[in-house]
């Protein structure tokens, strides 16, 4: 779900190719988040860019790997169908390549407590997709619900770790059996794990890191069940919001 006046193609080309210019920085993100604008054509959006300059090293994912991490999950993402974070390109910006992210109008009226709590079916989904991507931040403050009544994820940087890492707030299905939705979109993403998506996420991770996903995604298939919190690894980010 992207503006209702530029499609998705349209979007990409504009996130690839267009011109960006910085207009502030996102003062609450723990690396370096600016808000731009970017232009091509007479379309003009706003998005958010993400040079690897500004990226603060952690000790558990390998230096300079959060765009492409961002990127391998867009990937992901689309191969669902179910518009989980919204359109991200990798290139080149003012501050050297980074991730660079179609900017989300949220609806300000939504209580992300009370939505992160709730049965939206979209978070259903997230839920899913934080599995098979071992995402290990899925905080409340990463929910931009719309006006419309979707709700997209992002700040997906540390995601796709070979270790079980995931963190978030998103456990109210644990342990349910998954909807046959769900397994049929599983089903699709791991028929492109054989195909497309894999050579997509071959360019963005390491090999072990791909061979995971498709280990995940097995694993899914074959509980047919959300999964549980971890014994070994906090199952909630802190702060959660």
């Amino acid at each position: 779900m992207i503006p209702p006046a530029l499609s998705l193609e349209d979007a990409l080309r504009l996130l690839r190719d267009g011109t960006m210019t910085v207009e502030g920085r996102i003062l609450d993100a723990s690396n370096a988040t600016l808000y731009c604008t970017i232009t091509l054509d007479d379309v003009e959006s706003a998005c958010v860019y993400k040079p690897i300059s500004g990226e603060r090293p952690l000790w558990d994912f390998p230096t300079g790997t959060l765009a492409y991490r961002e990127v391998a999950a867009y990937a992901v993402s689309a191969a669902t169908g179910w518009d989980i974070a919204p359109p991200t390109v990798l290139r080149d910006g003012p501050f050297g390549p980074g991730m660079v992210q179609l900017w989300i109008d949220v609806d300000e009226t939504v209580d992300l407590v009370a939505l992160a709590r709730s049965d939206h079916p979209q978070l259903q989904r997230m839920a899913v997709f934080d599995a098979v991507v071992n995402n290990a931040d899925r905080k409340g403050g990463h929910l931009l619900p719309t006006t419309d009544g979707h709700v997209f994820g992002v700040d997906h940087g540390v995601c796709f770790s070979v270790e079980d890492k995931l963190r978030t707030l998103l456990w109210q299905w644990r342990g349910r059996r998954l909807p046959d939705e769900a397994l049929d979109t599983l089903s699709a993403v791991r028929a492109l794990l054989e195909g497309p998506l894999r050579e997509t996420l071959c360019t963005l991770l390491a090999p072990r890191e791909v061979a995971a996903t498709v280990v995940r995604v097995d694993r899914l298939l074959t509980t047919s069940r959300y999964p549980q919190p971890s014994e070994e690894w906090p199952a909630i980010p802190w702060p959660p919001f």
